[in-house]
């Protein structure tokens, strides 16, 4: 039986509190209470036990809190090897810019848990000259992110003219970014948008639900404040249970993907997150990752030139749809 915790996402206006006074308002516990429940290790920051109470927080961080029972657990719990870092592979390089695959399990940068091993510091290890490209050194030549337990193309600048370049192509959302996916449940449209609003939730997800047409004096209470945001899905293969999406988006909101199909009624498989319970079975093999796989970027250079890159699905995530058809 996996170890039952209260998960707390941070929200940007909760970055830089400290850990104590987080919990603290989030739990209605004191402050010293919840030190000691730090000492007893019953916390814990993105997975690993805090250093120390005062430790900041950032935006996205998930802090988790135990029972007193469970602290034999928490330190006895067999730790998840980290996929190692030369999986990431090159897929293009340029002296402006590079192209590189991410395998799911590997920070693109470091949070406040100060983990040594990234995608960001895998580059300034093999492409020192990138330092500093963008501003924030921990992040050099970042342009954008996927999620820890995502996989797929990136692209990272290697100048600041790119990087400025790159920028702007995100912001105006001309960059064209396309996924595969695996959803619970059989979606019976070929093809599909989801246009909910999504807004940061009390308990600090991302939060998203559908629209409310006509509006009238009744509704204006129910309609969830947020930025808009557009996905695009194609149905590639439906399975008993599962369906196989080819899916694009038009903006770039925090969690977009995960949290417009989990508002669609159609959760990503192995989102611990933005996951239904009901939709699981005893019986079904877990991924132990999230089956969402960056397949295809699109770009222009320097010259307005596009250039597009794909990535081919990870041979765990073609196991686990050939287990489907089995």
């Amino acid at each position: 039986m996996p170890n039952k915790s209260t998960k707390y996402i941070v929200s940007s206006e909760q970055t830089n509190q400290r850990l104590d006074i987080f919990l603290s308002s989030m739990v209605g516990c004191t402050r010293s209470q919840i030190q000691q429940k730090i000492k007893n290790k019953q916390v814990k920051m993105n997975g690993h036990i805090p250093k120390k109470m005062g430790d900041k927080l950032h935006e996205g961080d998930i802090v988790e809190m135990y029972k007193a029972g469970q602290t034999k657990e928490i330190n006895n719990e067999k730790k998840i090897k980290p996929i190692p870092l030369q999986m990431i592979s090159v897929l293009a390089e340029t002296p402006e810019y590079l192209v590189v695959f991410k395998p799911a399990g590997v920070l693109v940068h470091q949070t406040e848990a100060q983990e040594p091993k990234t995608l960001a510091s895998w580059l300034l290890q093999h492409y020192p000259d990138i330092a500093g490209v963008g501003g924030k050194s921990e992040r050099s030549g970042i342009v954008h992110r996927l999620d820890k337990e995502a996989s797929g193309v990136l692209v990272v600048a290697r100048t600041e003219k790119m990087f400025q370049h790159l920028k702007i192509q995100f912001k105006n959302r001309t960059v064209q970014k396309e996924y595969i996916i695996l959803v619970y449940g059989e979606i019976e449209a070929d093809i599909g948008t989801i246009n909910f609003d999504i807004d940061r939730a009390k308990d600090g997800r991302m939060a998203s639900r559908p629209k409310i047409s006509n509006l009238t004096a009744k509704k204006i209470a129910s309609v969830q404040p947020g930025k808009t945001a557009l996905t695009e899905f194609f149905v590639i293969k439906r399975y008993p249970r599962y369906t196989l999406l080819d899916v694009k988006i038009h903006s770039g909101r925090r969690h977009q993907i995960r949290v417009h199909l989990f508002a669609f009624g159609h959760p990503i498989v192995g989102d611990t997150l933005y996951k239904n319970i009901k939709l699981t079975k005893k019986h079904d093999q877990p991924l132990n990752r999230l089956f969402l796989h960056a397949k295809k970027l699109c770009f222009q250079d320097l010259t307005n030139t596009q250039q597009c890159y794909e990535s081919p699905l990870p041979a765990k995530l073609q196991s686990y749809l050939d287990t489907l058809n089995s």
